[in-house]
């Protein structure tokens, strides 16, 4: 069976529903096999995140847990230089993947600043990138907004064994909400149900992540708890 290999990277300060509907639209339009979800860890150029890595990755980690084919993975928060999409896709070749296997996922967005991305556009050439639409941003601006890709854009779903490169538009109704809004929320003690998974949301609530007061944030740099420490060690033997 041919392997499509979803990637999505992000801070995931706090992974959030908008981030899940993405990843789930991406997988039905294109019948992906596997999705690795993966945090960043240097943003390059991003403020740090509120968050320690072990909390974002633990919230990918409690995220996925209803998704069998989704794995959080720590390939950039193992790394100690900035996270690099180009760098990222070079790795997973390194892991035996073909350029034609991997599907970077995207917003539409995000994917608006491509050409500001490092690489670019040679990184364009390393796997496909799979653009799906946000509220406010729909995937048929792109090719108005981007017409020296154009040619490169078409509308899934693709053929099985399609070459890269090529940049897939996916058009589907996607949450709007953002990592911003809902630490903002949390700051101001407002509810964030319905906004992220419901386990992330325990895990926020737990830590007390993202509080306004500093006093009265409980800062935990290793793991909080065992079952968080067993999604971690789980996701890794899967990602081998």
């Amino acid at each position: 069976m041919t392997r499509r290999i979803g990637l999505l990277g992000g801070m995931f300060d706090p992974i959030h529903c908008g981030h899940l509907d993405l990843a789930a639209a991406a997988e039905s339009a294109l019948d992906l096999t596997q999705v690795f979800i993966i945090p960043s860890n240097i943003p390059p150029h991003r403020p740090q995140p509120a968050a320690s890595s072990f909390h974002r990755f633990a919230m990918v980690a409690l995220a996925v847990v209803d998704h069998p084919s989704w794995r959080a993975s720590d390939l950039e928060l193992a790394a100690e230089t900035p996270s690099y999409t180009s760098t990222t896709l070079r790795a997973f070749h390194d892991r035996g993947y073909d350029r034609s296997e991997l599907f970077f996922l995207t917003g539409a967005d995000a994917f608006l600043e491509i050409v500001t991305w490092k690489d670019y556009p040679q990184l364009l050439d390393l796997a496909h990138f799979a653009v799906v639409s946000r509220p406010g941003h729909p995937v048929s601006e792109l090719t108005i907004r981007l017409p020296q890709l154009a040619q490169r854009m078409a509308y899934a779903p693709i053929a099985t064994g399609t070459p890269p490169p090529m940049i897939i538009l996916i058009e589907a109704k996607t949450a709007d909400v953002s990592s911003t809004a809902i630490r903002a929320r949390c700051a101001r003690g407002e509810p964030i149900s319905g906004l992220v998974d419901q386990r992330v949301r325990q895990h926020i609530e737990q830590h007390g992540l993202y509080q306004q007061s500093v006093e009265n944030r409980r800062v935990i740099e290793h793991p909080p708890n065992r079952a968080a420490g067993r999604l971690h060690a789980q996701s890794r033997q899967r990602e081998r």
